[in-house]
Protein backbone atom coordinates (compact mmCIF):
# COMPACT_ATOMS: atom_id res chain seq x y z
CA UNK A 1 0.00 0.00 0.00
CA UNK A 2 1.26 3.64 -0.52
CA UNK A 3 0.79 6.51 1.47
CA UNK A 4 -0.23 9.93 -0.01
CA UNK A 5 1.60 12.57 1.20
CA UNK A 6 -0.24 15.87 0.54
CA UNK A 7 2.36 19.34 1.23
CA UNK A 8 0.27 21.95 -0.17
CA UNK A 9 -2.76 22.88 1.81
CA UNK A 10 -4.61 24.56 -1.07
CA UNK A 11 -4.33 20.79 -3.02
CA UNK A 12 -6.03 18.82 -1.21
CA UNK A 13 -7.86 16.19 -3.60
CA UNK A 14 -11.39 15.81 -2.95
CA UNK A 15 -10.55 12.51 -2.32
CA UNK A 16 -8.40 12.92 0.83
CA UNK A 17 -11.30 15.53 2.43
CA UNK A 18 -13.38 13.84 4.72
CA UNK A 19 -11.02 11.87 6.41
CA UNK A 20 -10.24 10.48 9.66
CA UNK A 21 -7.08 11.74 11.01
CA UNK A 22 -4.85 11.56 14.12
CA UNK A 23 -3.06 15.08 14.74
CA UNK A 24 0.22 15.51 16.45
CA UNK A 25 4.09 15.70 15.63
CA UNK A 26 4.77 11.87 15.63
CA UNK A 27 8.28 12.00 15.72
CA UNK A 28 9.41 7.78 16.34
CA UNK A 29 5.99 6.82 14.94
CA UNK A 30 6.26 4.56 18.08
CA UNK A 31 4.19 2.04 19.43
CA UNK A 32 1.74 4.78 21.22
CA UNK A 33 1.34 6.31 18.04
CA UNK A 34 0.54 3.24 16.13
CA UNK A 35 -2.11 2.62 18.67
CA UNK A 36 -3.71 5.55 18.16
CA UNK A 37 -3.38 5.17 14.64
CA UNK A 38 -4.67 1.99 14.55
CA UNK A 39 -8.09 4.12 15.89
CA UNK A 40 -8.21 6.23 13.16
CA UNK A 41 -8.11 2.93 11.00
CA UNK A 42 -10.96 1.20 12.75
CA UNK A 43 -13.00 4.15 12.86
CA UNK A 44 -12.39 5.00 9.00
CA UNK A 45 -12.95 1.17 8.33
CA UNK A 46 -16.54 1.42 10.09
CA UNK A 47 -17.51 5.10 8.67
CA UNK A 48 -16.06 4.50 4.88
CA UNK A 49 -14.31 7.27 5.24
CA UNK A 50 -10.17 7.54 4.57
CA UNK A 51 -7.63 7.00 6.96
CA UNK A 52 -5.18 9.63 7.53
CA UNK A 53 -2.46 11.39 9.63
CA UNK A 54 -1.73 15.21 10.02
CA UNK A 55 1.82 16.50 11.18
CA UNK A 56 3.95 19.56 10.86
CA UNK A 57 7.00 19.77 9.10
CA UNK A 58 9.42 21.37 10.18
CA UNK A 59 8.78 19.71 13.91
CA UNK A 60 7.51 23.01 15.86
CA UNK A 61 10.68 22.50 18.37
CA UNK A 62 12.81 22.92 15.35
CA UNK A 63 10.89 25.99 14.17
CA UNK A 64 11.34 27.90 17.43
CA UNK A 65 14.86 26.75 18.55
CA UNK A 66 16.36 26.19 15.10
CA UNK A 67 20.04 26.15 17.15
CA UNK A 68 19.53 23.32 19.26
CA UNK A 69 20.67 20.25 19.21
CA UNK A 70 19.27 17.71 16.28
CA UNK A 71 16.47 15.53 18.14
CA UNK A 72 14.66 13.86 15.16
CA UNK A 73 13.62 10.12 15.53
CA UNK A 74 12.19 10.40 11.79
CA UNK A 75 12.42 12.22 8.94
CA UNK A 76 9.13 12.84 6.45
CA UNK A 77 10.41 10.05 3.62
CA UNK A 78 10.72 7.51 6.54
CA UNK A 79 7.06 8.81 8.33
CA UNK A 80 5.86 7.95 4.55
CA UNK A 81 7.07 4.42 4.66
CA UNK A 82 6.00 3.67 8.22
CA UNK A 83 2.37 4.83 7.48
CA UNK A 84 2.29 3.07 4.42
CA UNK A 85 2.96 -0.20 6.31
CA UNK A 86 0.38 0.52 8.82
CA UNK A 87 -2.19 0.93 5.99
CA UNK A 88 -2.72 5.06 6.48
CA UNK A 89 -4.32 6.22 2.96
CA UNK A 90 -3.04 10.04 3.44
CA UNK A 91 -0.43 12.09 5.43
CA UNK A 92 -0.97 15.74 5.59
CA UNK A 93 2.19 17.84 6.63
CA UNK A 94 1.14 21.26 7.59
CA UNK A 95 3.89 23.53 7.22
CA UNK A 96 5.07 25.16 10.52
CA UNK A 97 5.98 28.67 10.14
CA UNK A 98 5.67 32.14 11.49
CA UNK A 99 1.87 32.18 10.04
CA UNK A 100 0.66 28.94 11.36
CA UNK A 101 2.31 29.69 14.74
CA UNK A 102 0.52 33.08 15.09
CA UNK A 103 -3.04 31.18 14.64
CA UNK A 104 -5.41 31.45 17.45
CA UNK A 105 -6.55 27.77 18.00
CA UNK A 106 -10.06 28.63 17.01
CA UNK A 107 -8.81 29.96 13.37
CA UNK A 108 -6.62 26.65 13.45
CA UNK A 109 -9.66 24.83 14.37
CA UNK A 110 -11.65 27.01 11.29
CA UNK A 111 -9.10 27.70 8.69
CA UNK A 112 -6.84 24.56 8.63
CA UNK A 113 -8.90 21.73 9.99
CA UNK A 114 -12.24 22.42 8.68
CA UNK A 115 -11.96 24.93 5.52
CA UNK A 116 -8.49 23.38 3.96
CA UNK A 117 -8.76 19.67 5.52
CA UNK A 118 -12.65 18.89 5.61
CA UNK A 119 -11.70 16.56 8.62
CA UNK A 120 -15.10 14.47 9.57
CA UNK A 121 -13.41 13.41 12.66
CA UNK A 122 -10.01 14.04 14.36
CA UNK A 123 -8.17 11.82 17.29
CA UNK A 124 -5.48 13.09 19.22
CA UNK A 125 -3.58 12.51 22.40
CA UNK A 126 -4.77 13.37 25.81
CA UNK A 127 -1.83 16.14 26.01
CA UNK A 128 -2.15 17.47 22.48
CA UNK A 129 -2.13 21.37 22.30
CA UNK A 130 -2.34 23.57 19.38
CA UNK A 131 -2.47 27.31 18.40
CA UNK A 132 -0.38 30.51 19.33
CA UNK A 133 1.71 29.59 22.59
CA UNK A 134 0.00 26.03 22.93
CA UNK A 135 -3.31 28.10 24.13
CA UNK A 136 -5.55 25.35 22.34
CA UNK A 137 -6.06 21.40 23.94
CA UNK A 138 -8.30 18.86 24.01
CA UNK A 139 -11.16 20.57 25.80
CA UNK A 140 -11.13 23.43 22.79
CA UNK A 141 -11.40 20.73 20.82
CA UNK A 142 -14.38 19.50 22.31
CA UNK A 143 -16.09 22.29 22.42
CA UNK A 144 -15.20 22.42 18.60
CA UNK A 145 -16.99 19.29 18.13
CA UNK A 146 -20.01 19.71 20.29
CA UNK A 147 -20.40 22.50 17.97
CA UNK A 148 -20.64 20.03 14.56
CA UNK A 149 -17.15 21.07 13.14
CA UNK A 150 -16.05 17.33 13.42
CA UNK A 151 -16.14 14.56 15.45
CA UNK A 152 -13.00 13.40 18.46
CA UNK A 153 -11.74 11.19 20.06
CA UNK A 154 -9.53 11.61 22.52
CA UNK A 155 -6.95 8.94 23.39
CA UNK A 156 -5.25 8.33 26.86
CA UNK A 157 -1.14 7.65 27.40
CA UNK A 158 -0.75 4.00 26.04
CA UNK A 159 1.53 1.70 28.06
CA UNK A 160 4.99 -0.50 28.08
CA UNK A 161 4.61 -3.93 29.31
CA UNK A 162 6.68 -2.30 31.86
CA UNK A 163 3.81 0.19 32.94
CA UNK A 164 5.60 3.53 31.46
CA UNK A 165 4.35 5.39 28.51
CA UNK A 166 5.43 5.18 25.54
CA UNK A 167 7.59 7.91 24.95
CA UNK A 168 10.05 10.13 22.09
CA UNK A 169 12.18 11.77 24.83
CA UNK A 170 12.54 8.08 25.59
CA UNK A 171 13.41 6.78 22.92
CA UNK A 172 16.06 9.23 22.50
CA UNK A 173 17.63 8.99 25.48
CA UNK A 174 18.27 4.89 24.20
CA UNK A 175 19.68 6.26 21.29
CA UNK A 176 21.60 9.08 22.98
CA UNK A 177 22.97 5.83 24.46
CA UNK A 178 23.62 3.71 21.81
CA UNK A 179 20.83 1.54 23.37
CA UNK A 180 19.48 0.42 20.20
CA UNK A 181 17.71 -3.05 21.37
CA UNK A 182 15.74 -0.59 23.90
CA UNK A 183 14.77 2.12 21.62
CA UNK A 184 13.67 -0.72 19.13
CA UNK A 185 11.19 -2.34 21.54
CA UNK A 186 10.04 1.14 22.29
CA UNK A 187 9.66 2.01 18.24
CA UNK A 188 8.22 -1.49 17.41
CA UNK A 189 11.04 -1.83 14.65
CA UNK A 190 15.06 -0.98 14.58
CA UNK A 191 16.18 2.88 14.57
CA UNK A 192 17.54 3.93 11.67
CA UNK A 193 19.44 7.20 9.84
CA UNK A 194 18.05 7.99 6.06
CA UNK A 195 19.80 10.39 4.18
CA UNK A 196 21.53 10.60 0.63
CA UNK A 197 25.15 9.36 0.10
CA UNK A 198 27.05 12.52 -0.44
CA UNK A 199 30.66 13.71 -1.35
CA UNK A 200 33.26 12.95 0.76
CA UNK A 201 37.31 13.69 0.75
CA UNK A 202 38.19 10.04 -0.71
CA UNK A 203 40.47 8.97 2.83
CA UNK A 204 38.41 5.57 3.15
CA UNK A 205 38.76 5.09 -0.46
CA UNK A 206 42.69 5.56 -0.01
CA UNK A 207 42.33 3.16 3.18
CA UNK A 208 40.90 0.12 1.20
CA UNK A 209 37.58 1.04 2.50
CA UNK A 210 35.44 3.19 0.65
CA UNK A 211 32.27 4.98 2.67
CA UNK A 212 29.06 5.58 2.01
CA UNK A 213 29.21 9.40 4.04
CA UNK A 214 25.97 10.47 4.62
CA UNK A 215 25.03 13.87 6.63
CA UNK A 216 23.61 13.18 10.03
CA UNK A 217 21.83 16.44 9.62
CA UNK A 218 18.35 16.47 12.15
CA UNK A 219 18.75 13.12 13.37
CA UNK A 220 19.21 12.27 17.54
CA UNK A 221 23.04 12.35 17.62
CA UNK A 222 24.46 8.75 18.85
CA UNK A 223 27.64 8.81 20.40
CA UNK A 224 30.65 9.43 18.27
CA UNK A 225 32.33 5.83 17.53
CA UNK A 226 32.62 2.78 15.51
CA UNK A 227 28.93 0.53 15.10
CA UNK A 228 28.03 -2.68 13.44
CA UNK A 229 25.24 -1.89 10.84
CA UNK A 230 22.77 -2.76 8.09
CA UNK A 231 22.64 -1.46 5.48
CA UNK A 232 19.95 -1.07 2.22
CA UNK A 233 20.57 1.12 -0.83
CA UNK A 234 17.48 2.82 -2.23
CA UNK A 235 16.37 0.52 -4.86
CA UNK A 236 17.90 -2.88 -3.27
CA UNK A 237 15.91 -5.06 -1.41
CA UNK A 238 18.59 -6.39 0.57
CA UNK A 239 20.34 -5.31 3.38
CA UNK A 240 23.77 -5.43 4.26
CA UNK A 241 26.03 -6.35 6.66
CA UNK A 242 28.65 -3.21 7.61
CA UNK A 243 30.88 -0.89 9.85
CA UNK A 244 30.61 2.71 10.49
CA UNK A 245 31.44 5.72 11.61
CA UNK A 246 29.92 8.27 13.08
CA UNK A 247 31.92 11.05 14.42
CA UNK A 248 34.39 13.89 13.37
CA UNK A 249 37.15 11.30 12.62
CA UNK A 250 40.25 13.17 15.07
CA UNK A 251 42.81 12.22 12.90
CA UNK A 252 41.54 14.13 10.22
CA UNK A 253 39.29 16.16 11.93
CA UNK A 254 35.95 17.45 10.45
CA UNK A 255 33.74 20.42 10.95
CA UNK A 256 30.36 18.09 11.24
CA UNK A 257 29.85 15.04 12.16
CA UNK A 258 29.17 12.40 9.27
CA UNK A 259 28.13 9.05 9.15
CA UNK A 260 30.40 7.09 7.17
CA UNK A 261 29.61 3.22 6.07
CA UNK A 262 32.00 0.50 4.43
CA UNK A 263 29.26 -2.04 2.88
CA UNK A 264 31.02 -5.87 3.13
CA UNK A 265 31.27 -7.20 -0.23
CA UNK A 266 29.65 -4.46 -2.14
CA UNK A 267 30.83 -1.63 -4.99
CA UNK A 268 29.17 0.68 -7.49
CA UNK A 269 28.40 4.66 -7.32
CA UNK A 270 25.49 5.31 -4.71
CA UNK A 271 26.19 9.29 -4.80
CA UNK A 272 23.33 11.00 -4.36
CA UNK A 273 21.11 7.91 -3.59
CA UNK A 274 18.92 7.72 -0.53
CA UNK A 275 21.01 4.90 1.85
CA UNK A 276 18.82 3.47 5.13
CA UNK A 277 21.79 2.55 7.88
CA UNK A 278 20.52 0.62 11.02
CA UNK A 279 23.07 0.79 14.15
CA UNK A 280 23.39 -2.60 15.82
CA UNK A 281 25.89 -2.59 18.07
CA UNK A 282 28.10 0.42 19.29
CA UNK A 283 31.82 -0.74 19.08
CA UNK A 284 33.90 1.76 20.36
CA UNK A 285 34.66 5.38 20.62
CA UNK A 286 36.49 7.37 18.18
CA UNK A 287 40.87 7.34 18.74
CA UNK A 288 43.62 9.14 17.64
CA UNK A 289 46.02 6.71 16.05
CA UNK A 290 50.01 6.83 15.79
CA UNK A 291 50.52 6.09 11.69
CA UNK A 292 47.84 5.11 9.06
CA UNK A 293 49.21 1.59 9.69
CA UNK A 294 47.59 1.33 12.96
CA UNK A 295 44.50 2.88 11.97
CA UNK A 296 44.14 0.27 9.16
CA UNK A 297 45.32 -2.07 11.72
CA UNK A 298 42.01 -1.47 13.77
CA UNK A 299 39.11 -0.98 11.21
CA UNK A 300 40.37 -4.32 10.30
CA UNK A 301 39.16 -5.58 13.89
CA UNK A 302 36.52 -3.83 13.33
CA UNK A 303 35.29 -5.39 9.66
CA UNK A 304 36.06 -8.50 11.75
CA UNK A 305 33.54 -7.48 15.29
CA UNK A 306 31.03 -6.05 13.02
CA UNK A 307 30.81 -9.10 10.50
CA UNK A 308 30.01 -11.44 13.62
CA UNK A 309 27.55 -8.95 15.84
CA UNK A 310 25.49 -8.71 12.01
CA UNK A 311 25.69 -12.36 11.68
CA UNK A 312 24.09 -13.02 15.10
CA UNK A 313 21.82 -10.22 14.84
Amino acid sequence: MTTQLHKDLDAIPPAARGAIAAIGNFDGLHLGHQALVQRVQHMAGDLGAPAAVMTFEPHPREFFAPDAPPFRLTLLPMKQRVLAAWGVNHLFTVPFNAALASLSPEAFIDDILVAHFGLRHIVVGHDFAFGKGRAGNVDTLRAAAAAGKFGLTVVDPVNCPDGSAYSSTRIRQHVQKAEFAEAEALLGRPFEIEAPVVHGDKRGRELGYPTANQQAGRYVRLPYGIYAVSVLVEGEKLWRAGVANFGVRPMFRIEQPIFESFIFEFSGDIYDKQVRVRPLKYLRGEAHFDSLEALKDQMNRDCLEARAVVKSS
